[in-house]
């Protein structure tokens, strides 16, 4: 009460008979109501003024470094019927180790000699390209004869044009001489004709001359008959080069197309031979293929296919594998507002579905059953989701994770930033601010070494 009204309860009522209100109006009570209030103050005060760390916190799974060394389902290259298993779910297989056997369904790869017959066809079709070689190899060896042939006879026929050429000039020159003659007999004869008018030669005389003119004329004649022949021969001989060039044209240009033939023949023959060859190659990496084999030391965690005598299509998923030897990480999502915050290198607390923990997300330190890692990459592109993904690797100098871990379990991320008071970040939260942008130790280090 204030004690403000001139009326006095304390006059109305017995305070000893109440024991309660005489503890209440007992002037020690309000001292001890002090006493506790500033405590807690100076305790608030103190606990503001504590750090605390701050830090990102997100939920993730289980995932590994490699790809290689994640679940993977293994598809069937060929199309074919299951036909037997050699493995059943939970074996531990080794590489190369035989998983499951699938037979044949196309009808083109049904004949039992079909790599022997493939092989003899090969064959066969390499000896049809060595006879088209060999063939191709005599048509150029008839070819190289044939240009010997053709230049003999050309050379042959030019000395024979030659040699007419000759006899053209020599009997050109005996017809200019009979021409000669016989106009030198024409002439003696006009004179003695004159000299016979005149009384001073007798007619034998004359008659003696036309003889001689006669045999002159007759000179000339052959004369003039010789040159005519062996200008014909002339002409003979060049047509008997331009016969022998026609000639062995002829005979090289159908040579030439008999090459080309077997050349063309023999380049069909060797473009079967490849074709052939590479069939056979394809026919046994496909019997191979019969035998489906692990890929890598590896668990068979799930068979799709189940049944014996099932058929299976080209590329469909037949079981699915954990590889044996894995180095485990953590998957996790951050909000894109907490990106600039992060380095690669970082330090960052784990703790994992399974395992019981305490956790103090402002006091790490005094945290219980959490286990480090370090930012190992950062994507570069936002997920579906709208956040970033981050890969968490082990720490090597901090506790081993736990040896029972298993991909895809769940995980929370603590990523650790500044040291701040707790009124700070107390007065962060209660405004939406973003935790303090700052550099961590290992970008401090590596700056100093820079």
């Amino acid at each position: 009460m204030l004690n403000i009204s001139k009326n006095k309860i304390s006059e109305q009522v017995k305070s000893v008979q109440l024991a309660t209100l005489e503890k209440v109006e007992a002037k020690r009570s309000s001292k001890v109501l002090r006493k506790i209030m500033v405590r807690a103050f100076i305790i608030l005060i103190i606990t503001l003024l504590m750090p605390w760390t701050q830090n990102i916190r997100s939920n993730g799974n289980i995932t590994t470094l490699n790809p290689d060394q994640r679940p993977q389902t293994i598809h069937t290259v060929i199309g074919g019927q299951l036909q037997k298993w050699y493995v059943k779910e939970g074996d531990r297989v080794r590489k190369g180790d035989t998983i499951a056997f699938l037979s044949e369904t196309k009808s083109d790869y049904f004949d039992p000699q079909l790599l022997e017959r493939t092989q003899s066809q090969a064959e066969l079709k390499k000896l049809t390209a060595e006879s088209y070689k060999e063939k191709v190899a005599a048509l150029e060896n008839q070819i190289k004869t044939l240009g010997v042939q053709r230049d003999l006879k050309l050379n042959q026929a030019n000395i024979k044009l030659k040699q007419a050429n000759l006899k053209v000039t020599n009997d050109s020159i005996s017809f200019q001489a009979a021409s000669l003659a016989y106009q030198t007999a024409f002439d003696q004869y006009e004179r003695m004709k004159q000299l016979y008018e005149q009384g001073l030669k007798s007619k034998t005389d004359l008659e003696n001359r036309r003889v001689k003119m006669q045999d002159a004329l007759s000179y000339k004649i052959g004369a003039e008959n010789k040159y005519l022949a062996s200008q014909a021969e002339a002409v003979s001989a060049k047509i008997e080069i331009s016969n022998i060039r026609s000639k062995f044209e002829q005979d090289l240009a159908k040579a030439q197309s008999d090459k080309f033939s077997a050349l063309s023949n023999q380049l069909d023959s060797e473009g079967s031979v490849n074709k052939l060859e590479n069939q056979y190659s394809n026919y046994q990496i496909r019997n191979g293929m019969y035998y489906v084999l692990a890929p890598q030391d590896c668990y068979i965690t799930k068979l799709i296919a189940n049944g014996i005598g099932e058929t299976v299509k080209e590329g469909a998923p037949l079981l699915t594998i954990m590889p044996m030897d894995y180095k485990l990480a953590a998957e996790i999502y951050i909000d894109p507002i907490d990106l600039p915050l992060l380095r690669v290198g970082e330090h960052v607390r784990l703790q994992f579905d399974g395992w019981p923990a305490i956790v103090f997300s402002g006091w790490p330190n005094v945290s219980y059953g959490t286990y480090g890692g370090t930012i190992y990459a950062i994507d570069q592109y936002i997920s579906e989701n709208g956040k970033y993904r981050v890969l968490i690797k082990e720490d090597p100098l901090d506790h081993p994770w736990p040896e029972a871990l298993r991909f895809g379990g769940g995980t929370s991320a603590m990523i650790l930033l500044n040291d701040v008071p707790v009124g700070y970040e107390l007065w962060r939260k209660i405004n939406g601010f973003p935790p303090d942008f700052y550099k961590g130790k290992f970008q401090k280090t590596t700056h100093k070494l820079k």
